[in-house]
């Protein structure tokens, strides 16, 4: 289930940001602060944000505005990566058609 949080923060954090996010760097500065992206736990992806997503958001030459950072943030917190997101929900079913 960590790796869909990983997912899940990397898709909200493009659609805040208006483009892509380097996975890559993401995914080392996680590692860099002690988190395994592959297992990341709810608590791990909200202190990344309330701790260290700015920091993160410079180093990539990118802004968040205070609007689109409440809803990441507000995003970020609801996600359950126990529920299929709508995504997920329709690539399984075309999986299953064929």
């Amino acid at each position: 289930m960590g790796r869909r949080r990983f997912e899940h923060l990397v898709v909200e954090l493009s659609v805040a940001i208006g483009g892509p996010i380097p996975r890559y760097a993401l995914w080392l500065r996680l590692g860099e602060l002690g988190w395994n992206p592959e297992a990341l736990s709810h608590r791990a992806v909200m202190s990344f944000y309330d701790e260290h997503l700015q920091d993160f958001l410079h180093d990539c030459g990118a802004t968040l505005t205070a609007r689109k950072a409440r809803r990441l943030r507000r995003s970020l917190k609801r996600f359950d990566p126990r529920h299929l997101s709508p995504y997920e929900q329709m690539e399984r079913f075309g999986s299953a058609r064929n």
